[in-house]
């Protein structure tokens, strides 16, 4: 066998046996939590010894991190193909197709959900490399946002005065081309968006929300009403703004 060939093998066994190491640690997070993660453990379940599983991540920390990834990319990769199948429909359709595509791959995956979106593990700090991965679902909400200025416009929500400087300094950080109102609103309503997802995840709305699939919808409408997906003049009666393609 060539060394092409043996370079191959050795790279898909790599592939193969880092996904088992993966598929064993997400089983520890679904049974024990990411607190209790660990390497020997994960090393037990797979008939691996432990030094063989540190020639493919290190520390807990590491395996932790390729977790963390793997769950943004997999929430942002739902999130984005949602967003592709609306493509077509008004901005505040597009914007609740990914609000409840959210929430659903959060329902499939509830354990991965909670790694990223809850309890922050003791004595783990996540590098800068989860960042971009982080960041998708945001991105995707501001694009929905910036077509919508781009195009007919938005309603900007109210601001106080003494949060202008604060809203300035975010809107040169997140999005300089959209009104600093607007990003004020948009980074609310990110944090409403997985608040909602959390509360009904980890059972904050038991006995409150019982019909949740279209409570949700109508949160996630309403959200896009915030951050100004309506058209900024009057409706045809002039009763208010028109949504804009709802």
């Amino acid at each position: 066998m060539s060394d092409t060939a043996h370079g191959g093998a050795r790279a898909r066994a790599r592939i193969e046996i880092t996904a088992a190491i993966k598929d064993a640690a997400r089983r520890q997070l679904a049974a024990d939590g990411a607190a209790k993660l660990s390497l020997r453990a994960v090393a037990r379940e797979l008939g691996m010894v432990s030094s063989a599983l540190y020639r493919y991540f290190p520390s807990r920390d590491d395996l932790l991190t390729a977790l963390i990834i793997d769950a943004y990319d997999s929430l942002g990769e739902t999130a984005e193909a949602a967003h592709r199948a609306a493509a077509e429909a008004g901005p505040v359709r597009r914007w609740t197709v990914v609000c409840e595509a959210v929430r659903g791959w959060a329902l499939d995956h509830p354990h991965e959900y909670a790694l990223i979106y809850g309890s922050p593990v003791p004595g783990y700090a996540a590098p800068l490399e989860t960042v971009p991965p982080a960041a998708r679902v945001g991105e995707l909400l501001i694009g929905i946002v910036r077509d919508a200025h781009r195009g007919l416009g938005l309603a900007r929500p109210p601001l106080p005065a003494e949060l202008r400087p604060e809203a300035v300094r975010m809107a040169a950080d997140l999005a300089p081309d959209l009104p600093p109102e607007t990003v004020v609103a948009l980074v609310a309503a990110w944090a409403q968006l997985f608040g909602l997802v959390g509360f009904e995840l980890f059972g904050q709305f038991n006995r409150v929300v019982e019909d949740r699939a279209p409570f949700f919808r109508h949160a996630a409408g309403q959200l896009a009403h915030h951050v100004g997906l309506v058209y900024p003049q009057q409706g045809p009666a002039g009763g208010g703004p028109a949504v804009a393609g709802a």
